[in-house]
């Protein structure tokens, strides 16, 4: 993906909630659900982000359309730079709306996102209502055309969303997405509610539009075998911070932070030979965000960390070429990649 050219760009993203506290609401603290992300997208590229729950995958793809509006930050877009300080209630609307045009997110619960009162029609086409002067009979040849794209019957724009299958409602949702020819697709969980063959379906559609769309993807996932498999660039995050970022085989096959490491060995595997044996168990919970602990995040739970992780902040840095890791000693750690830890597993080498 090196020859392609990058078209959206975030720079130092924060997302910061108040806690609020006593009769005259005063501000004693900050949930920090994002915290000074920065990464890149290229045309036709896949952006894998993983991490536990509550680490901020889904606040940063919200921030981004600005669906939740950013504490701080910078967007660029094909270059040019939306600023993301500008005040909340003055905000460039034009700006704006062209932004979301070429942006658009996919939610994870289909059903959620689709207003029951509405036929499909009206739900795929709304977006062109306010954003195009297509009359309704331009708008129902497009839908159809997207419904068909998308492996809906375009039969079927009458009716309701409570009529289909979870699978159909997630492709309508992308159908939705599409109407008004995005750039760039936000995939927030997109086919985890979904039964294993029907993600290999919407998987397999989400590859073949953008080969043909030339559509680029962040996609926010738990499952990392499905990121892997879609996915260019994977970016960890953890605590609302980027630990590491690489293109898929390295952070796979040479992980460099031990919570990628922890990730990589939480995946499925469907050899028989491992039933029984143990597995290695991340010990305690996500910090609290709103009182994360001294030094590297991740140092409670690590278990690689020594004392200067419990008082010194890494910094994300250059480990390998275009691999980046927030770890003091990402460079000597003994960490293994996923084939690796399976066949310590398969060998009983692994703690529980």
């Amino acid at each position: 993906m090196e020859d392609q050219k990058t078209i959206l760009e975030v720079k130092n993203l924060q997302k910061f909630y108040p806690i609020q506290k006593g009769i005259l609401r005063k501000v004693v603290g900050y949930v920090k659900a994002v915290d000074d992300v920065s990464f890149t997208l290229k045309r036709g590229e896949t952006l894998g982000v993983v991490g536990e729950s509550g680490c901020g995958k889904t606040t940063m793809g919200r921030c981004i359309p600005r669906l939740v509006e950013p504490t701080s930050g910078e967007i660029q877009f094909f270059g040019q730079s939306l600023d993301l300080t500008l005040d909340a209630h003055k905000p460039d609307r034009k700006a704006l709306v062209e932004l979301r045009k070429k942006i658009q997110m996919i939610f994870q619960d289909p059903m959620a996102s689709l207003d029951p009162r509405m036929t499909i029609f009206e739900i795929v086409g709304e977006p062109l209502l306010y954003n195009s002067s297509l009359v309704r009979s331009q708008r129902r040849d497009l839908v159809a055309e997207l419904l068909e794209k998308t492996g809906i019957r375009s039969e079927y724009m009458d009716r309701y969303p409570h009529q289909f299958s979870g699978g159909q409602r997630q492709r309508m949702g992308i159908a939705r997405a599409l109407v008004l020819n995005p750039e760039v697709l936000i995939c927030d969980e997109a086919v985890s509610a979904l039964d294993v063959s029907v993600q290999a379906q919407i998987i397999k559609m989400f590859q073949g539009l953008q080969r043909e769309l030339s559509l680029s993807y962040i996609f926010i996932a738990h499952d990392l075998s499905v990121v892997e498999h879609v996915s260019h660039r994977v970016v960890v995050m953890y605590l609302g911070k980027i630990v590491e970022s690489a293109v898929t085989q390295d952070v796979f096959e040479t992980p460099r932070h031990p919570y990628t490491e922890s990730l990589l060995y939480s995946i499925p595997s469907a050899d028989p030979t491992l039933r029984g044996k143990k597995r290695r168990v991340l010990p305690g919970d996500v910090p609290n965000p709103a009182d994360p602990p001294p030094g590297c995040y991740f140092h409670t739970r690590c278990p690689y960390a020594q004392e200067r992780c419990r008082k010194e902040s890494p910094v994300l840095h250059e480990v390998g070429k275009g691999h980046l890791s927030a770890c003091h000693f990402a460079e000597s750690l003994p960490l293994k990649g996923y084939a690796e830890l399976i066949e310590e597993r398969r060998n009983g080498g692994m703690y529980a």
